[in-house]
C-alpha cells in the first residue's frame, strides 16, 4: 500500500489538472474536426480513448520531469518532498514505472488510424525533453505549449487523413494559452528557480508580467475567433466566446498576483474550466 501511495504521488493522479490541460486540446481537435451527423459512438469513443491517453502520458512526464528535476527539486521548497527528490523512489524504479506507463499509452494509441499513430510518436521528443529547456532559455513555457496541446493535432487526424489550416490556427493558439497560464504558474517557484538558476518566462517578464499575459490571452481569443469563421459556425458560437473572454479576463488577469503564490496556483487551476468552456462552446459551434 505504501508504495502504491507514493506511485500516485509519484504521478500526480490526485492532481488531475495536469492530465486535464492535456486532454482538452485532444478533445477540442477531435470536436472540430467530426462529422456529427455520423454514428456518435465513435465521438465519445475517441473522446475516452485521449482521456486514458492523457492520463497515462502526463503521469509518465511527471515521472520523467522528477527524474530530469531531482537535484533541483530538493533546493525548491514547493518540490522539496517529491518522491524521487526526497530519496523514497530511486531513479531505477521510477525508470520502470515510466516505461510501464508509456507502454500502456501505446496500447491506447493503437486504436487510432496509422497516420495519427506516427505523428504521435514522433512528438514523443518534445514530451521528455521539455524539463531540460528550463536550463537553456528562458522559453521551457513555450516548448510547454507546443508539447501540451499536440493532442490538438492528434485529435484532428483521428477523424481526418491530412492536415489543413483550421487545426494549425487552433494549434498556435493554444500554444500561447499554455504559454500564459504557466507562465502565471511559474510565480510560485520564482525567487527559488532565480536563485539555483532555473529559466522561466515568468522569471524574463517578471518586472510586467500583465502585458505579456494579455498578449497570450488576445492571441488565444483570436483564434477561438479564426476557427470559428473558417468552419462556419453558428452566431450563438461566436456569442458564447464572450465567456471565454469573461473567464480569462475576470477569473485569470485581474486576479493575477505575482507575489501572491496561492492566487497564482488558483489562477493555473481554473484553466480546467476554461478548458472545459471552450469544449462546450465548440459543441455549440458544430451542433447548433
Amino acid at each position: 500500500m505504501n508504495q502504491l501511495n507514493l506511485f500516485v504521488e509519484l504521478t500526480r493522479l490526485k492532481k488531475p489538472i495536469g492530465y486535464m490541460l492535456l486532454f482538452w486540446p485532444c478533445a477540442w481537435g477531435l470536436t472540430i474536426a467530426y462529422d456529427f451527423s455520423l454514428n456518435k459512438y465513435d465521438y465519445f469513443f475517441y473522446l475516452l480513448l485521449f482521456f486514458l491517453g492523457s492520463v497515462l502520458m502526463r503521469s509518465a512526464g511527471c515521472i520523467v520531469n522528477d527524474i530530469l528535476d531531482r537535484k533541483f527539486d530538493k533546493r525548491v521548497l514547493r518540490t522539496k518532498d517529491r518522491p524521487i527528490a526526497s530519496g523514497r523512489i530511486s531513479v531505477e524504479l521510477a525508470i520502470f514505472y515510466s516505461g510501464f506507463l508509456c507502454i500502456m499509452a501505446f496500447f491506447v494509441l493503437i486504436n487510432f488510424n496509422l497516420f495519427t499513430i506516427i505523428i504521435a510518436l514522433a512528438s514523443m521528443p518534445l514530451a521528455f525533453t521539455y524539463p531540460l529547456m528550463k536550463r537553456f532559455t528562458y522559453w521551457p513555457q513555450l516548448f510547454l505549449g507546443i508539447t501540451f496541446n499536440y493532442g490538438l493535432i492528434l485529435g484532428w487526424t483521428s477523424i481526418n487523413a491530412e492536415i489543413n489550416l483550421i487545426p494549425i490556427i487552433f494549434y498556435f493558439g493554444a500554444i500561447f494559452w499554455t504559454l500564459g497560464y504557466d507562465t502565471i504558474y511559474g510565480f510560485q517557484d520564482i525567487k527559488d528557480d532565480e536563485i539555483i538558476g532555473i529559466k522561466s518566462t515568468s522569471i524574463k517578464f517578471k518586472s510586467n508580467p500583465i502585458i505579456f499575459l494579455y498578449l497570450c490571452y488576445t492571441i488565444f481569443l483570436s483564434s477561438l475567433i479564426l476557427v470559428g469563421f473558417l468552419e462556419e459556425f453558428s452566431k450563438l458560437y461566436f456569442v458564447s466566446l464572450i465567456m471565454i473572454f469573461l473567464q480569462m479576463y475576470y477569473l485569470q488577469l485581474k486576479k493575477f498576483r505575482q507575489n501572491s503564490p496561492s492566487a497564482c496556483l488558483e489562477i493555473f487551476k481554473s484553466n480546467n474550466f476554461l478548458g472545459i468552456l471552450v469544449f462546450l462552446i465548440l459543441l455549440i459551434g458544430k451542433l447548433l
